[in-house]
């Protein structure tokens, strides 16, 4: 149950580049504080509706200071990745971070990295690549971007380490996002007003975009996702993170956004191996079960 809830927010995450392209020209930070304050209303309203009191808040500054980073610093890192580097080459280094978290699994208690998760983080990377240069016309990592280079690498390392560090709070209830994404907006704001220029949604379809954006991929996605980090097989989830590029071009192209091609159905196929030999323990448990 727990890695079905993770897997689901892999699949909101799949809309975040529609919704984003139909969001009009809100600078980035400016969408970040406006997605991230939606995505507490979703937190706040949840706790609500669950009569959950607000002293679940009361949390160590570790969990504070992991979350915080982990959701503004990622996003941060990401940005500012975009700004100092071609957005291919920078998108498909910071899509190291299912790989990293494949990896890092090793280390956590009661964890064993196998070779199907590692060949399985491979393959999806390997499709994510095919996916992310056909989107760019190809990948050509030159020297003089080195330091966008660095920055996207710095935003894989925080995710992934968001991530996997997240499961050794696994007693903090995924509720204490709604706190995170509250920080992260707060953060966004003064980040904005020094470095962008404000520019509001300019029809009613961007404002709805903004509004879908705030309530699954930049919302309901992070507290899903803390859930299953936390109680689920975080080693396929790993694995199966390499859905998401596949599954957001597939959407794309439903809407007309982009065009299907030769490299997006071999890229399909990589992720879609990767997928299954992640899985294996799954499958070979679902056989043992005894029928009827």
């Amino acid at each position: 149950m727990a890695t079905a809830l993770g897997f689901s927010a892999i699949l909101m995450w799949s809309l975040l580049a529609l919704l984003t392209a139909r969001s009009g020209a809100v600078p980035p930070l400016q969408l970040n504080a406006m997605c991230f304050a939606l995505g507490t209303l979703v937190g706040l309203v949840a706790l609500r509706v669950r009569r959950v009191p607000l002293a679940v808040f009361r949390q160590p500054p570790s969990v504070w200071l992991l979350g915080i980073a982990g959701l503004f610093g990622y996003h941060a890192l990401y940005f500012a990745a975009l700004r100092n580097a071609p957005a291919a080459e920078a998108s498909l280094i910071a899509y190291l971070w299912p790989l990293l978290i494949v990896l890092g699994s090793a280390m956590l208690p009661g964890e064993k990295l196998r070779w199907f998760h590692l060949v399985g983080a491979l393959l999806g990377l390997g499709g994510a690549g095919l996916i992310i240069a056909g989107r760019g016309g190809g990948l050509s990592f030159e020297g003089s971007h080195g330091f966008g280079y660095a920055l996207a690498g710095l935003c894989a390392l925080t995710w992934s380490s968001y991530s996997l560090l997240s499961r050794r709070f696994r007693d903090v209830p995924s509720d204490v996002v709604t706190g995170f994404c509250a920080a992260t907006a707060l953060l966004s704001l003064p980040a904005h007003w020094m470095f962008e220029t404000t520019v509001w949604p300019a029809s009613p379809s961007e404002w709805l975009a903004i509004l879908l954006l705030g309530l699954l991929p930049v919302g309901a996605a992070f507290y899903v996702w803390d859930y299953g980090v936390k109680r689920g097989d975080i080693q396929l989830l790993g694995a199966a993170s390499y859905a998401a590029p596949l599954l957001s071009t597939l959407v794309l192209i439903l809407f007309g956004e982009a065009k299907p091609s030769l490299a997006l159905a071999l890229a399909a196929c990589l992720i879609t191996l990767g997928a299954v030999l992640a899985a294996l323990p799954l499958f070979r448990r679902l056989m043992a079960k005894p029928s009827g």
